[in-house]
């Protein structure tokens, strides 16, 4: 087992709401979840209305097809929201413990 996670930080710079800020945090991380079956959530910044972190994970039997995953998630936050602006992506593939 691979557990694939993702940091991924932004800011929002037509927002002015954290009414805003929510329904597009919420659209990202529910899309998110329904195309790619990874597990997102807003893990910081939960007080501010133009910035966000959502955290990404997936859990695959491959190291290769967890990253590939996340990567495929990150990309399409990019594509379909272009207005916002990407501060960092931080990707860690962790492999699980070896039962003898």
């Amino acid at each position: 087992m691979n557990v694939a996670v993702c940091t991924l930080s932004f800011r929002l710079p037509e927002n002015h709401s954290l009414k805003g800020k929510r329904q597009i945090v919420h659209s990202i991380t529910g899309r998110l979840q329904n195309r790619f079956h990874v597990t997102a959530a807003e893990v910081d910044g939960q007080g501010l209305w133009q910035v966000c972190t959502i955290g990404l994970a997936y859990v695959s039997n491959r190291a290769d097809h967890a990253r590939e995953t996340i990567d495929h998630a990150v990309a399409f936050v990019l594509e379909s929201y272009p207005d916002i602006e990407i501060l960092g992506v931080q990707v860690e593939v962790i492999p699980a413990l070896q039962r003898d």
